[in-house]
């Protein structure tokens, strides 16, 4: 008690001197209407708190949950689009590789395509100038074959006329082959 006497000594003498009546006096203050505002305001704090603070930050809290649930998607949908334009550029990339493959593949294959048809038409020219060659060969042998024996028949035609007699079948058989073995020469 004595660490307050200091500050009990100058109250006490003031509430014991009646100052405390003169304040509230010239203050207009009343104990009874002072504790009726007090218990007032208490009552209109608690009921305020129950039904306009508490809900108010109720909400609140659910605005700010709600906010922070929002940021957390809006972070979920900026990774999964990030994701997503991973996946596209893979995709684009391996579409193009295939695309590069297949125009490549196309390209050697109308390059082998090329050479087997080019193989094929010389082959079939091959034919035809064989095939032109042997048809001349044999028309040529025909045209021989025709050739020595007009002219042996024209030799024999001359040879009786130049004689003047006529010749048998064994006489125009030998000078046939005699003409025809000088001509083939």
């Amino acid at each position: 008690m004595e660490l307050f006497s200091p500050i009990s000594g100058t109250i006490m003498p003031m509430l014991a001197a009646g100052k405390v009546d003169e304040m509230t006096q010239k203050f207009g203050l009343s104990f009874p209407k002072f504790l009726a505002q007090v218990l007032i305001f208490v009552a209109v704090y608690a009921i305020l708190k129950k039904f306009a603070f508490g809900p108010i930050l109720a909400m609140l809290e659910q605005r700010r949950q709600r906010i922070a649930d929002g940021e957390a998607k809006l972070d979920k949908i900026a990774k999964d689009l990030a994701d997503a334009e991973l996946n596209a550029k893979a995709v684009l990339d391996k579409a193009n590789e295939d695309a590069t493959r297949l125009i490549k593949e196309a390209g050697d294959s109308a390059k082998t395509l090329t050479e087997k048809r080019q193989q094929e038409a010389i082959h079939e020219a091959s034919q035809i100038l064989a095939k032109a060659r042997e048809a001349s060969t044999l028309e040529h042998e025909q045209l021989m074959s025709q050739l020595k024996r007009e002219f042996g028949r024209m030799v024999t035609e001359a040879t009786s006329r130049v004689t003047g007699k006529v010749l048998n079948s064994d006489d125009q058989s030998r000078i046939n082959q005699e003409t025809s073995a000088q001509v083939s020469l």
